[in-house]
């Protein structure tokens, strides 16, 4: 069973580790997450968890509301959404499932705030799996836009409205 928790500090070693895995470059080759600084901070707008399954540590989720970031980079964008970025540490973790379990964990997280009208995430305009995985997960592709040079495809997930 997968659960989330908080990263923290002590998670550093482990974030760093996976930052240096070919899959994790892969889906994200122009990052830097700069671990020891973010993990020491924890402005309101953002939340960093760890995905445990069954107790062992095995991906990371990053959910922030995209208008109030500092950096500004979702902008322009409205107000009350969330955006979601999603890994998992290691390779032999891909392709069981897991992704699935983490994202449906981290939706529900952000529709619980009842103000939230919808989750962005914006995977590599190349990276045909992740545009496949979110589809299945309801996600619809809005717009094509380069974030830092980098093209990419942005899909958005809105509220079911329970009317």
């Amino acid at each position: 069973m997968i659960r989330l928790r908080h990263a923290t500090l002590d998670d550093l070693t482990l974030l760093e580790y996976w930052d240096t895995q070919p899959h994790v470059i892969a889906s994200d080759p122009d990052e830097d997450w700069d671990w020891a600084y973010e993990l020491g901070r924890n402005p309101t707008w953002r939340e960093q968890l760890i995905a445990e399954l069954n107790g062992r540590p095995m991906g990371c989720i990053q959910i922030i509301d995209p208008f109030l970031e500092e950096s500004g980079y979702w902008h322009p964008v409205e107000k009350n959404k969330r955006a979601i970025d999603i890994w998992i540490g290691e390779a032999e973790d891909l392709g069981k499932g897991y992704g699935t379990q983490m994202m449906e964990l981290a939706i529900k997280r952000c529709f619980q705030e009842s103000k939230v009208s919808s989750i962005l995430v914006d995977p590599l305009e190349s990276n045909t799996k992740a545009h496949n995985f979110y589809q299945k997960l309801g996600f619809v592709h809005v717009e094509n836009r380069t974030f830092n040079e980098t093209p990419c495809k942005i899909f958005e997930l809105k509220r079911i409205s329970e009317a």
